[in-house]
């Protein structure tokens, strides 16, 4: 029995397996958090399957997404990412990344941590959305708006109101799953507990 899943799944094996074990589980890991926040940037104007094909070398090339590490990058470091071609050369999302390590580890020392200040745009747990058709989706709401607001108040870069829909998606703040969708009522199931560890 084919299982049926929301439509912008496809067919490609690495957006399948994004699709059915990371999208919409809510991650409450600081890591996974920045390093999603730095992809969906990256992802601005290109599709999000060049970024999951690069995912790879975009972990290598930031030191496993460490905010501590990336933080210190020098315009040295900036010039050998701009030279990798594993990434997306790109001067003002290589440069982004490191403005929003130091941001985000201003946020963790008035926090505690990221998690506790992102995911009070959603009062702590995901919102359940009942979506039939991929066409319902929206492309930003307020929560994204207000998210954008904030931190683009305090330094981010690359963070306007659809690339933090795109981000609250993918970490599971909201369900954007349509309801036909196998993992929608999975997905639905996670408690604020669960820790998201791809």
């Amino acid at each position: 029995m084919t299982r049926e899943r929301c439509a912008w799944a496809g067919s490609d094996p690495l957006y399948l397996a994004y699709h059915d074990e990371e999208w919409g589980v809510p991650v409450h890991d600081d890591l996974r958090l920045f390093e999603m926040l730095i992809l969906e940037g990256a992802q601005a104007g290109l599709s999000w399957s060049t970024i999951l094909k690069k995912r790879p070398a975009y972990r290598a090339a930031f030191d496993g997404f460490d905010p501590a590490l990336v933080a210190t990058y020098d315009e040295g470091k900036v010039a050998a990412l701009l030279a990798n071609p594993g990434i997306v050369r790109n001067r003002a999302k290589v440069r982004a990344a490191v403005t929003n390590a130091q941001a985000f580890l201003a946020v963790q020392q008035e926090y505690g941590s990221f998690d506790a200040w992102i995911w009070r745009f959603v009062d702590g747990q995901p919102r359940q959305n009942a979506w039939r058709e991929l066409g319902e989706l929206p492309a930003q709401t307020a929560e994204s708006q207000a998210m954008s607001k904030e931190l683009l108040k305090r330094g981010f870069r690359f963070v306007g109101p659809t690339i933090c829909y795109a981000f609250m998606q993918a970490v599971g703040m909201v369900n954007d799953h349509v309801v036909t969708c196998f993992r929608h009522r999975d997905v639905g199931t996670f408690e604020r507990s669960n820790v998201s560890t791809f």
